[in-house]
């Protein structure tokens, strides 16, 4: 009996014995796994770009800009970017330049036009307007010498053809002064409409150039960090922002000036107006005193034979 227990005594000292030394072993093995604190663990090394030799991947590793102000973005910005940022500043200074310009130009010419109209209103003759005006150099002056030299090429013909042909002629030399004065007051105004419609479309197109660079950066990278791509797009859409800083004060300043121009064709009007009106006053105040002596002469020879029949 004491045989047959003997070999179940062992196995279970064996046992024993292994359980007691296996956990030491276990625990030292478990301390050496353990994870490190989180702000101890080690940086994990990137994984390489796969068919993509290292120096090539070190050498299209994204540059990002120090300074993320309007400056530094165009700094860092595309060339085709920096082009149009270029051109649209330049369309915006060209925008207030011709804002300035052609408003002391509107206010000098509807002055002195303003002041030769209530002359021509005033005065009772050509010849009365003729002293008036002569110091003044103005669209008025050219109205009223216009006339004037129509006057003195119809003189041969006045005596003998209606003065309606001399009103045509002096009415259309008049409205061709208007009209071209009307046009080059308008001078400048078309720069200012094109800017206005075409700025904006110049303007998404950096942003569309900028936003393409950008996602081509991306797949270069392959990586979707938006810490690489917020640069990109920030310059693309500063392109669009200086467009539309371009387009608005155009809009603004070509309807002002459509504006400003419309009354001062209306001056204009009124200046050629008053000269058509001395004009027809003059050549009534002609007929008229060519009209007395006739009537004179037509009166005496039937009074003196009148006066025959009676006595």
């Amino acid at each position: 009996m004491a045989n047959r227990s003997r070999p179940i005594l062992n196995v279970l000292i064996a046992t024993t014995l292994a359980i007691l030394l296996a956990g030491p072993a276990a625990k030292g093995l478990a301390q050496t796994v353990a994870p490190a604190p989180l702000g101890e663990q080690p940086a994990l090394p990137a994984a390489p770009m796969p068919n993509v030799p290292l120096d090539i991947q070190t050498a299209q590793a994204p540059v990002l800009p120090h300074d993320l102000s309007p400056i530094g973005m165009f700094l860092a910005a595309d060339v085709v970017v920096k082009g149009v940022m270029i051109a649209l500043a330049l369309a915006s200074v060209a925008s207030w330049t011709i804002f300035l310009a052609k408003t002391l130009e509107l206010a000098q010419a509807k002055s002195r036009l303003t002041r030769s109209v209530q002359v021509l209103t005033a005065a009772n003759g050509l010849a009365d307007v003729k002293m008036d005006l002569g110091r003044r150099a103005g669209i008025a002056a050219d109205m009223v010498a216009a006339a004037r030299d129509e006057m003195v090429r119809s003189e041969p013909v006045l005596d003998h053809t209606p003065a309606a042909g001399v009103k045509e002629r002096i009415s259309s030399l008049l409205n061709r002064i208007e009209v071209r004065a009307g046009k080059r007051m308008s001078i400048g105004t078309g720069i200012l409409a094109s800017i206005g419609s075409v700025g904006p479309f110049v303007g998404l197109f950096g942003t569309v150039w900028g936003i393409m660079n950008s996602f081509i950066g991306i797949s270069r990278a392959q990586t979707t960090n938006l810490a690489i791509v917020a640069p990109g797009i920030a310059e693309a859409l500063m392109a669009t922002a200086i467009g539309l800083v371009a387009a608005i004060p155009a809009v603004l300043i070509y309807n002002y000036f459509a504006r400003s121009v419309s009354g001062y064709r209306l001056i204009l009007a009124d200046a050629a107006a008053a000269v058509e009106r001395l004009v027809s006053r003059d050549l009534d105040h002609r007929q008229s005193r060519e009209a007395q002596p006739r009537r004179q002469e037509g009166y005496a020879p039937g009074a003196d034979t009148a006066f025959a029949r009676i006595g």
